[in-house]
């Protein structure tokens, strides 16, 4: 009813009143932040910087601040309305026995796979014979038992061609630096020899192994004293590990001309024991290939300007992908008889959708004679299947507005694939190409809730220059279209990456509010092939603002919601999205939820991976992309005076790839210049990084919180619905 409505939001209103009285108490309110102005100079211009004291995490006063705002967060996060209530539910859903399966390996009847356990704090490495038979699965390396406090993770793993040895990269609270331990698979015993700093959070790494296993081929940084401090998260090279000597005794392979921004993933070739090299520009999405020959030489195959952006091994091939004059993508073969770029021929032209290219990743496999090619269909994708010849055969069944996640070749021309929608909880399937038979295998994950009331529909909204921008809305069955319905809206725009159809059980909390879900597809992303990367990216990047500033627009304009009744939500370069909506766009929404952001554009690339962000968003030292940079830096655009949304902050004290100092300076920066009233909050986890391996118990403590902080934005009063399909 619309005055019970009403009701809710002057509660709403009221509460903030009193939080605005208190934050003026003792104890309370935001700390005070220091402003020591520091001008810089970029091509004659000067721009002030008052807070860049807060970058230096070594200052003790950087840290006493940080503590400060963490306890104010959770003065006012611990006391929102419902926190006992949804700490009871997120708990209940995450910790439910809703085991799942992902990283599948498979290596002469024995079926590796990463397992998710909650309330386990990790996932762990198992095996098992089969994807019909987890029940007879053995661990192999368990985490939490190296270390209980749940902050150790594993980061990777490669098993050897036989399948009797695992290569297993181990790293501590999310800083993704990884160290390399060998275990035997029969008996799960760790070898005496680590191989160090093999993966990080600026380039990652890969191992590949020897046919017979008795050694394996690395990437490596540099180790102490080898280069200065200042470049120990970069020049990447390729080296070599022989089981059972000292790593010191290691040889160096390739790399020692490589950009100091490679990054670099590896596969060897099972018949003949060539080892492919596939070395990335940085963040680029440019590559250049390097195979190693049979008798140790490495030629060089492809170069970054070739466009090639994809290759694997099949038989005596290399199959690649490749965009020259084809921004969609097309696939080469290539002979390793004669492996120079010049002699490979097309067999699968360009069509109207996107050849997936992925790295490291699978979206390409080959088995013994047929070629699985993951296609994006805008946001939703799907596998197609050909011969070496590139003649098309039946493929496999998936389900609607889904996701083909991870690709397994097992045995003969059969894979196993996964597949999963906005509805549906992730299965792995096994399709068999003689048979043209797609059978659901064991590997399936139980959802502790059912979403069989809600539908999903996909909608468009016009983009500032007219791009037609997808949104995928996830609703109840029946959803009434009178601006009533809180929504919450998410998007991400960047580095070509798509943003496909992704399972959440947790947005059933948000949907039993009478909630609706979002997800914008915006240009910077790979939906539509290369150049709808390319519109979003460099100076070009206002576009993936405006595409999602049309998004907000069409579901308030559709009859979905209003401003007050809407929420927007990102992390890392989706952080920088909900920064330049806060200060783009701070109308157009009532609250913000913005985990481990990117907000200073001019300063971003001082930072070990800010170098390796420079081929998406451009640098400073360049004139034209200076001024982009400028224009949208949500830090450089925050306005004093004026009434910005509520906004909490999420970081990782260990995040390697967007340094922290991002989200004290943009709160800082906020809380002294907002003038609406609503709260600016900053939570740092001390024991996490990016997102990747948080602990359980913290994904948990973060969803409560954020599902806290905008039911109280939103006025809404939480509730589980007296029925409801479970």
């Amino acid at each position: 009813m619309p005055e019970r409505k009403g009701l809710r939001m002057g509660y709403a209103k009221l509460t903030t009143c009193l939080l605005i009285v208190l934050s003026g108490c003792a104890g309370f309110g935001p700390p005070h932040t220091a402003q020591i102005p520091v001008v810089n100079a970029y091509h004659g211009v000067q721009v002030s910087d008052p807070y860049q004291w807060l970058e230096d995490w070594d200052d003790g006063r950087v840290q006493s601040w940080s503590s400060r705002q963490n306890t104010y967060a959770r003065n006012v996060l611990d006391k929102l309305p419902y926190v006992k209530e949804l700490r009871e539910r997120v708990t209940e859903i995450m910790t439910a026995e809703s085991v799942s399966y992902y990283s599948l390996s498979w290596r002469k009847g024995t079926l590796f796979a990463m397992k998710r356990q909650p309330p386990r704090q990790q996932p762990l490495l198992v095996t098992m014979p089969s994807a019909q038979q987890p029940q007879s699965e053995r661990v192999i390396v368990d985490p939490t038992k190296i270390d209980p406090s749940g902050v150790t993770s594993i980061d990777w793993y490669v098993p050897s061609l036989d399948g009797s040895l695992v290569a297993v990269s181990l790293s501590v609270g999310g800083s993704e630096s990884g160290d390399v331990h060998i275990y035997e698979t029969a008996t799960g015993k760790e070898l005496d020899e680590i191989i160090l700093r093999v993966n990080g959070g600026t380039a990652g790494g890969d191992v590949a192994w020897t046919p017979d296993g008795s050694g394996l081929y690395y990437t490596r940084y540099p180790r102490l004293g080898e280069r200065p401090q200042e470049d120990v998260d970069f020049y990447q090279q390729v080296w070599f590990h022989k089981i059972g000597t000292p790593s010191d005794q290691d040889h160096y392979q390739i790399g020692k001309d490589f950009p100091r921004t490679a990054e670099i993933s590896l596969e060897t070739h099972v018949g003949s024991g060539r080892v492919l090299a596939t070395v990335q520009y940085g963040d680029s999405g440019r590559f250049a290939h390097y195979v190693r020959l049979p008798d140790g030489q490495w030629q060089q195959i492809t170069d970054y300007d070739d466009q090639i952006v994809q290759a694997i091994f099949g038989g005596d091939t290399l199959f690649l992908i490749s965009r020259a004059d084809a921004p969609r993508g097309k696939i080469l073969r290539l002979s390793l008889a004669n492996p120079s770029l010049e002699n490979a021929e097309a067999i699968i032209q360009e069509g109207a959708d996107t050849i997936v290219s992925a790295f490291p990743g699978a979206a390409m496999v080959a088995t013994q004679t047929v070629l699985y090619v993951t296609y994006q269909l805008g946001g939703p994708s799907e596998v197609r299947v050909f011969d070496y010849d590139g003649r098309q055969w039946p493929g496999p069944k998936f389900l609607p507005v889904s996701s083909v996640g991870q690709i397994v070749a097992v045995d003969n021309d059969d894979v196993l694939y996964c597949n999963y929608s906005y509805t549906d909880a992730p299965a792995w399937y096994r399709f068999c190409p003689d048979e043209g038979t797609t059978t659901k295998t064991a590997l399936v994950t139980q959802s502790p809730v059912s979403f069989s009331d809600c539908e999903v529909v996909r909608e468009y909204a016009s983009s500032k220059d007219g791009t037609q921008v997808p949104i995928n809305i996830i609703r109840r069955k029946g959803v009434k279209l009178d601006g009533s319905n809180p929504v919450l809206l998410t998007g991400y725009g960047g580095y070509g990456i798509s943003i496909t159809p992704n399972f959440s059980a947790l947005q059933r909390v948000w949907i039993d509010q009478g909630g609706v879900c979002a997800q914008a597809n915006l240009r910077g992303g790979g939906e539509f092939g290369e150049q709808w990367h390319k519109q979003g990216m460099l100076t070009q990047k206002q576009n993936v603002f405006d595409d999602f500033s049309a998004a907000m627009r069409h579901l308030i304009d559709a009859g979905y919601t209003t401003p007050d009744r809407l929420a927007i939500m990102g992390g890392s370069n989706g952080g920088l999205l909900m920064g330049a909506m806060i200060t783009q766009q701070p109308k157009l929404c009532r609250a913000v939820v913005s985990f481990v952001g990117i907000y200073d554009m001019l300063r971003v690339e001082l930072t070990p991976n800010g170098q390796f962000n420079i081929p998406e968003f451009g640098t400073v030292k360049d004139l034209e992309q200076f001024r982009a940079l400028l224009a949208y830096s949500p830090y450089h655009n925050v306005r004093d005076g004026t009434p910005y949304p509520a906004v909490l902050f999420l970081t990782g004290a260990n995040d390697p790839r967007v340094d922290p100092m991002h989200s004290r300076k943009m709160t800082a920066r906020l809380q002294a210049a907002t003038s609406s009233g609503q709260p600016i909050l900053l939570r740092t986890s001390s024991d996490t990084g990016h997102g990747l391996a948080t602990p359980l118990s913290e994904q948990i403590a973060e969803s409560v919180y954020w599902h806290a902080f905008l039911l109280h934005e939103l006025g809404l009063e939480y509730g589980r619905p007296k029925s409801q399909s479970e």
